[in-house]
């Protein structure tokens, strides 16, 4: 009798990797659950998937069969953020537990990205016709109903004009200079947000709070999945190793230090990370062997 089969259960960040190794089955929910796997031991994506499904069924089962996209959207929005209590989380805006969406299920708070991920699902869910939108600073959300667009902001649930989206806009615009005729039009900013770039915003948001937190340990976890997400982003590359050195983690640091300079040779900071480099080398080789 030969020995029983034995599998190796993937790690938190392996299990991310196979979720977004291809565009085509890119699943945005499945892999922004999977982003808090690192912090919250235990988590099976697959239950809080279900979880999610059921909020939707509960939904669905109540909609006569020929309720209209519009008042279906009414009806959404007001379980959603009524019966189901969603928000935004302007109390404690910048826990990193709001950009968790098996946290932001069991507290009912969050940010507009990781309320966004959960509203649109649950409106695909019932037929409509919405998708996430990466606009400047804050995530909306935009449905396609018969009588035209109407965006929605998931901090709150309230629908957006076009005047009160130019206006979030402008201090976007004025930060960049781009003001006056030539300037980039409304609608581009309201462009669908493809699945990589939502789960990448997602983990950009969490890299800034474990930034300021100076919270190595934690950073380094979302940069090893923003490597993994975006393999050719050599900047994400140059970020992770300087978390990787304050870890004392040179060798790491150094491989990535070293592909950076190979895709960014004249990057202003280049002369800087050649000397941190060499600094790297000479101390790794000075360790006791």
């Amino acid at each position: 009798m030969g020995s029983p089969l034995h599998f190796e259960t993937p790690t938190a960040l392996e299990y991310f990797a196979t979720l977004v190794a291809d565009d085509a089955s890119l699943s945005v929910l499945e892999a922004a659950i999977a982003v808090a796997q690192e912090d919250l031991p235990g988590l099976d994506p697959q239950a809080v998937l279900a979880e999610v499904d059921a909020l939707a069924d509960r939904l669905r089962r109540r909609l006569p069969a020929d309720v209209a996209p519009v008042q279906k959207l009414r009806l959404l929005n007001r379980y959603f953020f009524q019966e189901l209590g969603f928000a935004g989380n302007v109390n404690n805006y910048y826990d990193r537990r709001n950009s968790y969406l098996p946290e932001v299920l069991r507290t009912r708070r969050g940010i507009p990205i990781t309320l966004a991920l959960l509203f649109v699902e649950l409106a695909q869910q019932v037929g409509l016709k919405a998708c996430g939108v990466s606009f400047p600073g804050h995530f909306l959300v935009k449905l396609h109903l018969p009588g035209g667009e109407v965006v929605i902001d998931p901090f709150d649930g309230r629908s957006l004009s076009r005047e009160a989206l130019e206006e979030r806009l402008l201090p976007y615009r004025r930060r960049r200079g781009a003001q006056g005729d030539d300037d980039v039009p409304l609608g581009l900013y309201l462009q669908r947000a493809e699945p990589r770039a939502v789960v990448a915003r997602l983990l950009r948001n969490l890299k800034e709070i474990h930034r300021g937190a100076r919270d190595w340990q934690r950073l380094l976890a979302v940069l090893d999945r923003l490597a993994v997400l975006l393999p050719e982003d050599w900047e994400e590359r140059r970020d992770r190793a300087l978390v990787s050195a304050e870890l004392g983690r040179l060798e790491d640091a150094a491989a990535d230090v070293t592909v950076y300079l190979q895709h960014r040779p004249d990057a202003h900071d280049a002369p800087g990370l050649r000397s941190l480099l060499e600094a790297w080398r000479r101390r790794g080789s000075a360790r006791p062997r």
